[in-house]
């Protein structure tokens, strides 16, 4: 009896926040690295006062392994296991095929860069830190025009993925809508040769390349673009900005841009610490792509969790329930930005994307400036 005793008032002095996201499949990469922002976070800040009363935090994470089939496997276990919210998913395909799984256990969900306009459509559990689709596509589009006065843009995008062929239609309409043209191609699940893509985009002259696909595509994206003399420039959204990018583009003769939320050198108390974080265990380092270079989506993840802890606490309660109606009050001012939520559907509000080119000499990427939609 002294042992139960015990074990129950451990668990009431704990606060479980469960972490939905990807450490395998296609977006694995992207997916360690929001992780390691929440880690981050937690190591910075481990307990939380409710209601009077200091709980301890503990991460509860899983891995949806990039996958709408496996992800809700994944969702029951942290439902299943108790925690009060959840952050993620890097990947807007595995958040969304997720949110019935948490709806119908009563767990409210905070994205972190699942930017698909579908992840909170419709419900009242499902909130996000990022901008959506919609925006990313049209500033993307706005750039092409500005920067590069492009007439003609070829779009990429996999079949089957609800990021990619979302943000492809955003970028679409808005550069149509400008009057541009647009080339439109689709490759399937698996594919591994971008070979006769890139020829497409030489042959019909385009302007820019767009493809918003996950970092293993685009590092081969980004071999072929090379090894065919590509002129014409790489744009992408959120998912490029990674470490992977940078190592598959170093060395390689071509332009490449992307928009993203973050940009290394917006908050020197969190960068030195977010390296200081990485660069002290071997793990960490390993899931943060090999270097200490800081990804936005760990930027988000940072925000992502004190968003949580800023619910909790409005709740006064660990009680799913009471986290979910108190997260559309939240407001926090975070590393990327001030955070609060739409009373629509849940969603960020937020008008400004950075954007970024990728330095192929040092592998590093260079901050190209603000950008908001006309």
């Amino acid at each position: 009896m002294v042992a139960a005793t015990a074990a129950t008032a451990f668990a009431a002095d704990t606060v479980k926040i469960g972490v939905y996201e990807p450490a395998s499949g296609d977006n694995g990469a992207g997916g360690k690295q929001e992780t390691l922002g929440i880690q981050y976070a937690n190591s910075v800040q481990p307990t939380v006062e409710i209601d009077g009363k200091e709980y301890n935090v503990e991460l509860d994470i899983v891995d949806n392994e990039s996958s709408n089939d496996k992800g809700p496997s994944a969702a029951s276990k942290l439902v299943s296991d108790g925690v009060s919210v959840v952050l993620g998913s890097y990947g807007s395909s595995v958040a969304i095929a997720a949110s019935d799984i948490f709806k119908q256990g009563g767990v409210p969900a905070i994205g972190v860069t699942c930017t698909n306009p579908q992840v909170t459509q419709g419900n009242t559990h499902y909130f996000r830190i990022c901008f959506l689709d919609p925006f990313q596509g049209t500033v993307l589009a706005n750039f092409a025009s500005d920067k590069f006065k492009a007439k003609k843009a070829y779009v990429l995008t996999k079949q089957g993925d609800d990021y990619s062929a979302g943000l492809g239609h955003y970028f679409t309409k808005a550069f149509e809508d400008a009057g541009g043209e647009v080339v439109s191609d689709t490759f399937p699940e698996g594919n591994s040769d971008f070979a006769s893509y890139v020829t497409t985009a030489k042959n019909e002259g385009a302007d820019v390349f767009f493809a918003p696909v996950s970092t293993e595509a685009a590092a081969l994206i980004i071999d072929q673009a090379a090894s065919q003399g590509l002129e014409a420039p790489l744009l992408a959204g959120d998912t490029w900005d990674s470490n992977v990018i940078l190592n598959a583009a170093k060395g390689k003769n071509l332009q490449l841009y992307v928009t993203t939320f973050y940009q290394e050198g917006g908050n020197k108390e969190f960068d030195e610490g977010m390296k200081e974080f990485v660069n002290s265990d071997s793990t960490n380092k390993a899931n943060n792509g090999g270097n200490d270079t800081i990804a936005a989506v760990s930027a988000m993840g940072y925000d992502a969790y004190f968003t949580a802890l800023e619910a909790l606490k409005g709740a006064g309660s660990t009680d799913p329930a009471k986290v979910n109606e108190a997260l559309w009050d939240v407001q926090y001012d975070g590393v990327c930005g001030h955070i609060e939520f739409d009373k629509e559907n849940g969603d960020a509000v937020r008008d400004t994307a950075y954007v970024k080119q990728a330095n192929t000499e040092t592998g590093a990427w260079e901050f190209v400036g603000e950008q908001g939609i006309k």
